[in-house]
């Protein structure tokens, strides 16, 4: 017989709880008896001993602990089902996927609603990572900016959230006084990779006449803000990246508007059974 029985699954992993059979079948109001059978049953068809006996305690042996790991994330993922499908009180994780570029502090505001109040489980990766994974439905919403290719994803939806006009910051030393313009043909600039605010820039450039200079291209905005912070140069990025340090006066913007946007989206897909947090965070993002 190959399946395996998951009521004596379930009765493993009390006694390995409890480390003792006696409280154990207390617990899940059996007799000692039956609930050693049951152990027994589930030994024989793993083909390994689950326990070693020293004196009245049960010991797991590295099979046992091996079979708790996964009997725990077996019925884990069961009350996660029950949650999902909405027949049982218990909130189960909001699952947000996050361009590995994007701003932390923009994250932080997207969530703040639901900080505290609902169990999260945050990834960050690349567009083609995250995508399929909101498409599979293993993702409650990819936050991004830029909306997905509707060819290759046509069940999924992006809603603006906002849109920022992307700034020049630095040190007062390196920025104050001085226009946007300006100091693109004289501080080593600190720019992101491959996105729609590099393109933006780089057409700025070409408009102008100007050849930069570039200190370091960071696909990750928190190391563009750390940069920044250690007067290596100066950023391009939405004021939102570094809003506690504009906020003390560490940083500053140039004045000046270079003409870029960057626009955040939430992406979501197509489901029956939306997280109940989601509305809500849509409703107060849009």
């Amino acid at each position: 017989m190959d399946r395996l029985n998951y009521h004596h699954l379930r009765y493993f992993r009390e006694v390995a709880r409890e480390g003792h059979l006696t409280r154990a079948a207390e617990r899940l109001n059996l007799s000692q008896s039956a609930l050693s059978a049951q152990i027994r049953q589930l030994e024989e068809r793993l083909g390994r001993a689950l326990f070693e006996r020293k004196g009245r305690q049960l010991i797991l042996t590295e099979a046992g602990r091996i079979a708790l790991d996964h009997a725990d994330r077996i019925f884990g993922t069961g009350e996660e089902l029950i949650a999902a499908l909405g027949t049982a009180g218990g909130a189960r994780p909001l699952r947000v996927g996050a361009l590995s570029t994007l701003s932390r502090n923009f994250q932080m505001r997207f969530l703040a609603p639901v900080l505290g109040e609902v169990p999260l489980a945050l990834v960050s990766g690349s567009g083609g990572v995250l995508l399929p994974r909101l498409a599979a439905l293993a993702l409650d919403v990819v936050l991004s900016t830029e909306p997905p290719d509707a060819h290759a994803f046509p069940d999924l939806t992006a809603r603006r959230l906002s849109a920022q006009a992307v700034a020049l910051i630095g040190t007062p030393g390196r920025v104050a006084g001085k226009d946007a313009l300006s100091l693109l043909s004289s501080q080593p600039l600190i720019l992101p990779t491959e996105s729609a605010i590099r393109t933006g820039f780089d057409a700025l450039c070409v408009r102008h006449g100007i050849t930069p200079d570039i200190l370091a291209e960071v696909d990750d905005m928190a190391m563009v803000r750390l940069l920044t912070r250690q007067d290596t140069g100066v950023a391009l990025a939405p004021p939102v990246v570094m809003a506690d340090e504009i906020g003390a006066g560490t940083l500053m913007q140039a004045r000046g508007d270079l003409g870029i946007v960057e626009t955040f989206y939430a992406i979501t897909a197509a489901r029956d059974f939306p997280h109940p947090a989601m509305a809500r965070l849509l409703q107060v993002g849009g």
